[in-house]
């Protein structure tokens, strides 16, 4: 039997329980940011039943209605304020925490030890994974046809899962394999309905990246999909971190972004290594890059970087180190000012996905180091 090469990633809905605590996380800290751009926030939600408990760390000089900025996102989920009871239990920033992150010379130091990775590929326009990019576009456009035809909303809800595969045996026909999706839906709908929905969408996504249509679907393979979001399951922020990233096709260091503010390298050291990752590739050093930044609390800058090539590099990869070491600013206080983390522009990252938004003007998207890189080649 043929050794098949096939990689999968999945991606979640707006609905899902686990991004519903990822909205709820960063639409607080968004609330924050708004009024006093020195936030210092870590925010995290749980959700089960019909509960929701918003916990972690604040520390602001504006005023939050924690509880009303959860509900601004439940509702457009379909739900109302008689479904879920919300409790809050924030605290302030550990004064240990704050001596050691802000210094009396105006340097900030990283809020906490830990690993992060960025990645990079020339497989898509974006420099993303396609199996993450079509999962994500998936999610994307059946919440997008949910809420804008009206018939939709009467069949659809919220809660969705996509997980699709991509067979790379040939390297030279690159096909999917399996498209599959998950979608909530009212009551007493008829599946074929459905089917027939979520099946011409996922040929509508397959044909926006020139793939082949002969691939398997699976459509609601539960056969039944009524219950819901956190009523259906418990959810948690940061428990979507693959789908955050890369899909499962990269690295991750473990920590979660939503609800951080820029000082957590959680959130500001990811975003600065794939930043790093995409103009390498960009600048055709790599046809793929993976880099790894370790920090320590209250460092200024990672205590060791590390850069993967799988074997792509068109140059040795001492000199892409020495370029990425000579040409990058490290600086926990640089990278927040430079990718503007203080700033109120994270809600919009908590679903589809924080890497290679094309919808979206992230700062750590830019491609403003390629030049320069070049010139190494």
């Amino acid at each position: 039997m043929e050794l098949r090469k096939v990689i999968t990633s999945e991606s979640v809905g707006a609905g899902h329980p686990d991004k519903i605590c990822d909205q709820i996380s960063d639409y607080i800290l968004d609330e924050c940011l708004k009024q006093d751009r020195q936030s210092r926030v870590a925010c995290e939600v749980m959700a089960a039943n019909r509960l929701i408990v918003i916990g972690g760390e604040i520390s602001t000089r504006g005023y939050i209605d924690i509880v009303q900025c959860a509900w601004n996102v439940l509702m457009p989920l379909g739900y109302n304020e008689n479904d879920f009871t919300i409790i809050s239990n924030v605290n302030s920033q550990s004064s240990d925490i704050f001596q050691s992150v802000f210094k009396n010379d105006g340097e900030i130091g990283a809020g906490d030890q830990g690993i992060v990775y960025g990645y990079a590929t020339n497989e898509c326009n974006n420099y993303m994974p396609l199996s993450i990019n079509i999962a994500n576009d998936l999610v994307k456009a059946c919440e997008l046809l949910r809420n804008s035809v009206f018939q939709m909303s009467k069949i659809l809800k919220s809660d969705m899962k996509s997980q699709v595969s991509i067979d790379y045996t040939d390297e030279n026909n690159i096909r999917i394999d399996t498209m599959l999706m998950s979608v909530q839906h009212f009551e007493n709908i008829d599946t074929s309905i459905i089917n027939k929905i979520i099946s011409k969408l996922m040929e509508d996504v397959a044909k926006k990246y020139n793939m082949n249509l002969d691939f398997n679907k699976i459509i609601n393979p539960s056969g039944r999909f009524v219950i819901g979001g956190p009523i259906g399951d418990a959810g948690l922020t940061g428990r979507k971190i693959m789908a955050d990233t890369y899909g499962g096709i990269a690295k991750h260091g473990g920590g979660a972004f939503s609800g951080k503010d820029g000082s957590k390298v959680d959130r500001s050291g990811a975003y600065l290594a794939r930043y790093i990752a995409k103009n390498i590739v960009a600048a055709k050093l790599a046809d793929k890059c993976e880099i790894q930044l370790a920090y320590s609390i209250g460092m200024p800058r990672p205590i060791a970087c590390y850069i993967e090539t799988f074997g792509t590099n068109k140059i040795d990869e001492s000199i892409i180190y020495n370029a990425v070491i000579n040409e990058f600013n490290f600086d926990v206080k640089e990278v927040i000012n430079h990718f503007d983390l203080q700033s109120p522009i994270f809600f919009p990252l908590s679903k589809y996905g924080h890497f290679g938004r094309e919808d979206l003007d992230t700062k750590w998207e830019m491609l403003d180091k390629v030049e320069v890189l070049r010139k190494y080649l």
